[in-house]
């Protein structure tokens, strides 16, 4: 019997953990379920003869090096910063694992060891990254197929709720891990556009929005997302002038996170002494300079901000609660931890609600051998999670990741080493399936 150990049944775990249940059913596997909270890990595993949950505590060294020694494989789904640590202690005991995250570069450097142990360190296994990776490949492959090469590559990724849910004034849900939505952009992004590297720095990256139409949905916002200039090396797109990757987001998003910014609230290197007995207007105090003219925090704020005190800005910052006198009342201790609880505490997505995840890829394509013809490929997925049941992000996340591991246990992905989904012998594979599952890219060409 092989043995399958998933790290982390948050909100992307759900459809991850079902799938491998199923598949244990049919190959006599045995799924073991790990996080935290146990009654969570409980619930996924929902009485599954097959699996079984464990309380987890990945900072403690025996249970974890325990745990890994005993399994096949790892489906690492706990937050980026333990992708170091668990592709470690799997790389000691040589197991595999699949992880959704941004592949950590030091991770990368273990790609000498991994093919040496004989196992498959596979990150960026999710949406995105992940299905957006594979696909934009596939597309790129038909290109070269015709003796093309790509001179633009922009692409979109985006989890928000469905057009229909109008649940806050932000048009937001949180339905993935609230510190990434709060920790995003961070390191600013770059990207290149007619031939032009852009640099943006974390403060300015909300500024630089531009309006996509998606087919079905609308206009919405984009921003640069990250370092765009690796998927030259990645993809391979030597003569590419304009190589760009955005998240989307409805419009008005970008503007009240720009403030949010400003303010400081996403700091995650500080911390507040006793947050937990202050009020969420008293943080607000810390947050702007001294005063002696009387004006409340909102004011002062606004001035600071150089924004409308009676704004739309303003009153979204009000409407987060960020001006309250109620004591914050739990253990945290920075300020992007305090934002991250108000974005879980005001953003849920509704119970009956459907959020939604887009991916959409603009690449020009030029064929030497047809006098230069230039062909536009608009490819979309739009997917809709399910009221009530598996989210969007949970269905296109973890299923990327649970077929893969499947195929590494079956035998049928054969190749060792660090990768993210590139290769063909991993795309190929993986999008076959997702198109079974009816995970389809509607594809539109128009001659330029």
């Amino acid at each position: 019997m092989k043995n399958v150990l998933i790290l982390g049944a948050g909100q992307s775990a759900p459809r991850l953990i079902s799938y491998m249940l199923e598949e244990a059913s049919k190959n006599e596997w045995f799924v073991t379920v790990c996080d935290r909270d146990y009654e969570l890990a409980n619930r996924r595993i929902n009485g599954h003869p097959n699996g079984t949950a464990i309380e987890f505590d990945v900072n403690d060294e025996n249970m974890r090096g325990t745990l890994i020694e005993n399994t096949d494989i790892v489906i690492n789904f706990l937050s980026p910063s333990f992708q170091y640590v668990i592709a470690l202690e799997c790389l000691k005991h040589g197991k595999h694992v699949v992880t959704a995250s941004y592949e950590n570069p030091r991770v990368a450097d273990f790609n000498k060891d991994a093919i040496r142990k004989g196992i498959i360190i596979l990150n960026e296994m999710g949406l995105d990254p992940g299905i957006d990776h594979m696909t934009a490949m596939e597309i790129i492959q038909k290109i070269r197929d015709k003796d093309g090469y790509v001179k633009s590559f922009i692409s979109y990724g985006s989890a928000i709720p469905a057009p229909e849910v109008l649940s806050n004034p932000l048009r937001y849900c949180i339905t993935w891990n609230a510190r990434n939505v709060v920790m995003a952009g961070e390191t600013g992004a770059q990207y290149m556009e007619g031939g032009q590297i852009k640099l943006i720095s974390h403060p300015q990256l909300f500024k630089r929005t531009w309006n996509v139409d998606v087919e079905g949905v609308g206009t919405l916002e984009a921003y640069p997302n990250r370092d765009s200039l690796i998927y030259q090396d990645i993809f391979e797109l030597k003569k590419a002038d304009t190589v760009i990757r955005g998240t989307l987001r409805y419009p008005g998003w970008s503007e009240t996170w720009l403030q949010i910014i400003k303010l400081g609230i996403t700091n995650e290197h500080l911390v507040i002494p006793d947050l937990k007995n202050r009020t969420y207007r008293e943080v607000m105090e810390m947050l702007i300079p001294l005063h002696s003219n009387g004006a409340g925090p909102e004011t002062r704020i606004a001035h600071f901000l150089d924004i409308n005190p009676t704004g739309k800005i303003m009153g979204n910052l009000k409407w987060l609660g960020l001006f309250s006198g109620e004591k914050i009342g739990v253990d945290l201790k920075t300020p992007a931890e305090l934002m991250a609880y108000i974005l879980n505490k005001k953003l849920p997505l509704p119970k009956d609600a459907r959020d939604m995840v887009i991916l959409m890829h603009e690449i020009i394509g030029v064929y030497p051998k047809e006098n230069d013809r230039k062909e536009k490929i608009t490819a979309t997925f739009i997917e809709y999670g399910e009221p009530g049941g598996d989210t969007a992000i949970a269905k296109t996340v973890g299923l990327p990741a649970a077929i893969a591991a499947k195929l590494i246990l079956k035998n049928e992905l054969p190749i060792t080493g660090c990768h993210i989904p590139m290769h063909p012998a991993i795309y190929t594979r993986v999008l076959a399936e997702l198109k079974e599952i009816g995970f389809q890219f509607h594809e539109k060409m128009e001659n330029i």
